[in-house]
């Protein structure tokens, strides 16, 4: 669905005058990315129209061309945003972001700006890889997605990258939370602690909290702390007291602890 909904703001640029040349019925993808001089208009063009028709590959390399051909055109500018969308929808995704990131480099102050930047971001969130993988990209992800709130606070691609940041942190409490539960199947309880707090400390607004919480009421038990683990049950037992994750800890507490 997102994908439509960016398609079709993308798509709705001033419709063109020029045609595609002619010529390319026989061996059409050879003829269309093959090197001959063609006025801008018409090679953005022809981008356009495989763009409309699906093929992305093709339009991204097109709308290279017309960078390549016409540097110091207007239409260059606008191309090299259509190349990042066009690579983006065919899920190729370190060409978008390079493409992307040129613009940037070259137009920083564009009023297209923010759209590169969340194109960036998007690449990177689409790649994002389950918990039980390194999470190297779903970091590159919420920075992205970070640089373009800072730098854009009030822009239309804003609040969509609000939510998505509070998607990516909720994965990466996740990893925490995986590797911690590792920990603790192998009595590593210290290292098993780090992980939890890791959790509530920076990722506290996440759907994991409640289970790091009484995952630290276990493990502080097992390092021989009661205290400590008083003091967690109770955060647990304030912010979320009908869960199954208090209940837990309470009991926990009742037959391990009963006088801390």
């Amino acid at each position: 669905m997102f994908r439509k909904q960016m398609t079709s703001w993308r798509l709705c640029a001033p419709a063109l005058a020029l045609a595609l040349l002619a010529g390319c019925s026989t061996s059409k993808n050879k003829a269309d990315t093959q090197y001959v001089a063609r006025d801008v208009s018409t090679l953005y063009n022809a981008g356009k129209a495989r763009l409309e028709k699906g093929q992305y590959k093709l339009s991204a390399a097109l709308f290279d061309e017309v960078e390549r051909q016409h540097p110091y055109s207007p239409w260059a500018r606008r191309a090299q945003l259509m190349s990042a969308f066009s690579y983006y929808m065919n899920t190729d995704y370190s060409e978008s972001v390079g493409a992307a990131q040129r613009f940037l480099s070259i137009h920083p102050g564009n009023k297209d700006a923010p759209y590169a930047y969340y194109l960036i971001a998007l690449c990177y969130y689409e790649q994002i890889a389950d918990v039980t993988r390194d999470q190297k990209i779903t970091q590159q992800a919420l920075d992205a997605l970070g640089e373009l709130i800072r730098r854009y606070p009030q822009s239309r691609y804003a609040a969509d990258a609000r939510l998505k940041v509070d998607l990516v942190n909720d994965h990466l409490a996740g990893k925490e939370m995986e590797l911690g539960r590792f920990y603790q199947r192998r009595g590593q309880w210290l290292a098993a602690t780090l992980r939890f707090r890791t959790v509530v400390d920076k990722y506290q607004t996440t759907t994991h909290t409640p289970e790091a919480l009484e995952r630290l009421v276990e493990s502080y038990l097992s390092l021989g702390i009661p205290d400590e683990a008083k003091k967690a049950a109770a955060v647990l037992g304030a912010n979320y007291p009908g869960s199954e994750w208090y209940e837990r800890s309470f009991k926990l507490m009742q037959e391990h602890a009963p006088s801390a």
